[in-house]
């Protein structure tokens, strides 16, 4: 069986002294390949030096909703000389995030909409982060694509089935992460329950939202394995079934991976 992690930060402090670890304990899970996702375009460097470091690694390049302000001077240039790079395979994250509201939101939706011009640009696939934003995140994907259709991922689902069938309907894909395991999740399990098979992908979130029976420890890649236990319950089929699935959506969304 072989499994993908979609969206996990191993450049987080979490992770420095027990890479070897982590990357044996995916591997003995079936996991074969991870995108360490970038929150900062000014950090970077920390996601590629990783990435180039194992074969089985790739990085994003992008800023988080959280860090809008603090990288506002970030240009659309910069995003796309970065993304050049061969182990560079998708933008973001970013989004909005109007639970914590860590960046005003005008702030937010301005650098949204240029990781958006980014992902149009390049082909890469933009990974959305979406918090108790669902109204005005719908809202921007359909302007946006008027203007030009472009590859997205909305990665720890945890919003509405309306955002879900909004995204959807442009082409989008849904990552589902440990939450689909928690015991009150039930809205995400139903939703995942409805995203056709051929537009799911698995997730960490690493060291985020480690799955049951792991919740409350850091999270690592090689518990995607559970998720996909779960989302396969969900869904009717088995595990080896779902296994082959997101990894192949995977393929066909983060095409720069193709080998």
């Amino acid at each position: 069986m072989v499994l993908v992690d979609s969206h996990c930060h191993l450049d987080f402090p979490d992770f420095a002294e027990d890479m070897d670890g982590v990357l044996a304990r995916a591997k003995a899970a079936g996991v074969v390949e991870m995108v360490t996702i970038s929150t900062r375009v000014k950090a970077f460097d920390r996601v590629r030096s990783i990435a180039e470091a194992h074969e089985e690694i790739w990085c994003s390049v992008g800023t988080h909703c959280h860090n809008a302000a603090e990288e506002a001077d970030v240009t659309l240039d910069d995003l796309l000389r970065l993304a050049e790079h061969p182990k560079c395979v998708a933008i973001g994250e970013a989004g909005l995030d109007y639970h914590y509201d860590l960046a005003p939101r005008d702030l937010q939706e301005l650098g949204f909409r240029m990781h958006i011009a980014a992902a149009r640009t390049t082909g890469l696939p933009l990974v959305i982060h979406s918090r108790e934003a669902d109204d005005d995140m719908a809202r921007i994907l359909e302007e946006e694509t008027e203007e030009g259709a472009f590859p997205h991922l909305l990665h720890c689902f945890s919003s509405g089935p309306d955002l879900a069938r909004r995204s959807l309907a442009l082409g989008g894909y849904v990552s589902f992460s440990g939450i689909l395991t928690f015991k009150k999740a039930d809205e995400v399990r139903a939703v995942a329950a409805d995203v056709p098979l051929d537009r799911l992908l698995l997730e960490t979130d690493a060291p985020y939202l480690a799955p049951l029976p792991h919740r409350g420890k850091r999270c690592e890649p090689a518990h995607v394995a559970k998720t996909a236990e779960v989302l396969a319950a969900v869904k009717g089929v088995t595990t080896e079934e779902i296994a082959a699935a997101t990894t192949a959506n995977f393929h066909r969304l983060f095409a720069k991976t193709a080998r």
